[in-house]
């Protein structure tokens, strides 16, 4: 019977209840949890293992914007002096114009040669003359003194000078019309006013038009000889510029060193 005495709620003093396993492993003073933790399972942190961009490397503005603040080949407001920008400004004009005038001389010789077969070779020198020198007039005359009133270059301006003042003398030609040479000048239209008024009037239109070339190319050229006079430019400064440009030339230094060497080795031979 004293079996049944024993109370089975009793407490067991004989129990700890720290001894159990899983409480001794957290309170353990010799492991660091705090170190054990990571934030990022392994699944996650190989997948994110790939190369990175450096911060350096990014673009601190747009392709657009870096590309629009670059200057473009012709700006005057940016490259062309104020006291230089207005008279740059209409040799520019100028250009465009005489393109625009010698387009309308070749419709004029096209008309003309319409109503009077005779007049064949003024349409084909006509289409020559467009051709040849609405390129060559703005490489050979407006980008020198575009360049003479960027850098201030005498050279320039001597280049300037000489091929704009053959142009003028193009310019009175052109006006003046002489038969046969592609020109829808004054002769050419009042001797083609006699036999068809219409293709007469439309090539005196174009006669006037050169007239008005001729006219501001002589305006403009004293124009630009004034203000080159006040840049301080001389010949002389054209010559050293000129000097200075061919002896640091690439090309012109290769040819000097072959045809150096083709003399001297054929003076060689020579005394052999």
């Amino acid at each position: 019977m004293s079996g049944f005495e024993d109370n089975p709620f009793a407490e067991s003093y004989n129990i700890n209840p720290f001894q159990d396993p899983s409480v001794t492993q957290v309170t353990n003073a010799d492991v660091d949890h705090i170190d054990q933790f990571t934030s990022f399972p392994d699944h996650q942190t190989v997948s994110l293992s790939g190369p990175t961009i450096p911060a350096s490397r990014i673009p601190s503005q747009p392709a657009v914007l870096r590309q629009s603040t670059e200057p473009s080949p012709q700006d005057f407001s940016a490259e062309i002096p104020m006291e230089h920008r207005r008279v740059c400004k209409m040799l520019y004009y100028l250009w465009m114009f005489h393109c625009v005038t010698l387009f309308l001389n070749l419709l004029a010789c096209l008309a003309l040669f319409t109503v009077e077969t005779f007049y064949g070779v003024n349409f084909g020198l006509s289409i020559l003359w467009l051709i040849l020198f609405a390129p060559c007039s703005f490489f050979c005359w407006y980008r020198p003194v575009y360049k003479a009133f960027k850098s201030d270059s005498s050279f320039s301006y001597f280049v300037f000078f000489f091929v704009f003042f053959c142009q003028v003398v193009v310019f009175v030609f052109q006006s003046m019309g002489i038969p046969n040479w592609g020109n829808s000048g004054w002769i050419t239209s009042l001797s083609a006013i006699s036999f068809n008024k219409a293709v007469g009037a439309f090539m005196m239109v174009v006669a006037y038009l050169f007239t008005v070339c001729a006219v501001l190319s002589v305006i403009l050229l004293i124009v630009v000889h004034n203000q080159y006079q006040r840049t301080g430019a001389s010949f002389q400064k054209a010559q050293q510029e000129f000097s200075q440009g061919v002896l640091t030339n690439k090309t012109f230094q290769t040819a000097a060193t072959s045809a150096a060497t083709t003399a001297a080795s054929g003076a060689f031979q020579g005394n052999n």
